[in-house]
């Protein structure tokens, strides 16, 4: 994966998309739907995955068939709404190991502030895969991969549902060798840093909270 950017625009990724848009779309159904969407997305961000061969034997005969190679990849929650997009990958990747970055935004400067840092070792020989519903203003994004740049991980990649131009540009200049895919880029971000139209705080909307 050599572009910086990538906005998935396959059918079934648009179509459950603007249905989490809506207001009046409900919790689980919201809930559902991140799930549904975070298998797409992941697919599009696992399309290179390293590939080797392995001899296994069919009802049939034996064959060489590809296996994914290397040590397993990692998955980085960016809390707390990054667990919904985790939830629906570690389905299609079971065997991922786990890492949580607790950070919230603080409302008077929208600079992002830590409050919890975990993950697995060894990630500099692994793919690790930060994710994250909206790449707004992009700062707890940049401060995330920082994070996990300083615990050695180097093959990195950002996955996240909505973006809004400014996040795109902060992510490309902070970390240009980090690619990012998304299901949209969205107009803007308003005075409150929440990305316009987007779908709210994903958060909130995952949860039931207000």
């Amino acid at each position: 994966m050599t572009e910086h950017l990538t906005v998935v625009t396959h059918p079934l990724v648009q179509h459950k998309l603007t249905i989490m848009r809506k207001k009046d779309t409900s919790t689980a159904s919201f809930r559902r739907l991140l799930r549904e969407i975070s298998q797409l997305l992941a697919y599009e961000i696992t399309r290179d995955l390293p590939l080797t061969s392995t001899r296994i034997e069919t009802p049939l005969q034996e064959m060489d068939a590809p296996t994914i190679e290397g040590k397993k990849l990692v998955l980085i929650s960016i809390l707390r709404a990054g667990n919904g997009l985790m939830d629906g990958i570690l389905e299609l990747i079971p065997a991922a190991r786990v890492g949580f970055v607790g950070l919230y935004r603080d409302p008077e400067t929208l600079q992002p502030v830590q409050y919890y840092y975990k993950v697995p070792s060894e990630l500099d020989d692994r793919m690790v895969i930060a994710v994250d519903p909206m790449l707004a203003t992009g700062n707890s994004s940049v401060a995330a991969i920082d994070l996990l740049k300083k615990s050695g991980a180097k093959n990195l990649r950002f996955l996240c549902l909505l973006a809004s131009p400014e996040g795109v540009k902060r992510m490309r200049e902070a970390h240009p060798d980090v690619p990012i895919v998304t299901a949209a880029v969205d107009e803007r971000l308003d005075d409150h840093g929440y990305i316009v139209p987007g779908l709210g705080d994903a958060g909130d909307r995952m949860f039931g909270t207000k």
